[in-house]
């Protein structure tokens, strides 16, 4: 939990190439992703193999969306679940009590329930509309301010967000994010990665699970 809790700036993408990874992580990333849907079994697993090494390399941790059976096949830290998913106890009993299984929320309701469902962080959002997840309304910037006043668990705002608008979320009160687009699609993952992080680190992190401010 220590990790998580000291982390800022979360990457979720598709199977990629490590030097592209390496570059993210140098720049500021503290999570990463794999997010492969509609890919077969052994394609995620190969597609695993080099943001283990990178993770590893630069002492950031991993996830795989969704197949928690995928994440242990894998050695990730992880699995990240949404509300339509694996549900939370199966997640758990698939991965174990040593790995992390965070879960995607989109209302004030379903923050307030995740601080009872065995998660061990919750992403909050869509704070604007994205792509990758279509036709999910966007939450808007009240869903922010609610996770900064309630969220019980370490939380990231998720949604669209880049350089032009993370500062608006952080002064709503969030501290750490994901990003999808705003790296992955960055002629300069590292160069992205260090702006994105240096807006994050004008708030300071909250204390959860009695954890301080990093």
């Amino acid at each position: 939990m220590d990790p998580l809790c000291r982390a800022r700036l979360y990457l979720v993408c598709d199977a990629r190439a490590e030097p592209f990874l390496h570059a993210a992580l140098r720049g500021g990333v503290d999570l990463l992703q794999l997010r492969a849907k509609g890919a077969a079994d052994e394609e995620v697993l190969a597609a695993a193999s080099p943001f283990r090494r990178a993770a590893d390399a630069h002492g950031a941790l991993f996830l795989v969306n969704d197949r928690p059976d995928l994440a242990v096949a894998a050695g990730a830290d992880g699995v990240h679940v949404g509300q339509d998913d694996a549900a939370m106890a199966q997640a758990r009993a698939v991965v174990g009590p040593d790995r992390l299984v965070g879960l995607s929320t989109h209302t004030p309701a379903q923050i307030d329930a995740a601080g009872d469902s065995g998660a061990d962080y919750i992403a909050c959002g869509p704070v604007h509309a994205t792509p990758t997840k279509p036709g999910r309304p966007a939450a808007g910037l009240a869903l922010i301010e609610y996770a900064a006043a309630h969220a019980r668990l370490p939380w990231f705002a998720i949604g669209g967000l880049d350089a032009g608008n993370l500062d608006e979320v952080v002064r709503a009160g969030a501290a750490r994010c994901v990003v999808v687009r705003a790296i992955a699609g960055a002629r300069d993952p590292q160069a992205a990665a260090r702006e994105l992080r240096a807006v994050l680190e004008t708030r300071p992190l909250p204390a959860e699970a009695g954890v301080g401010p990093a």
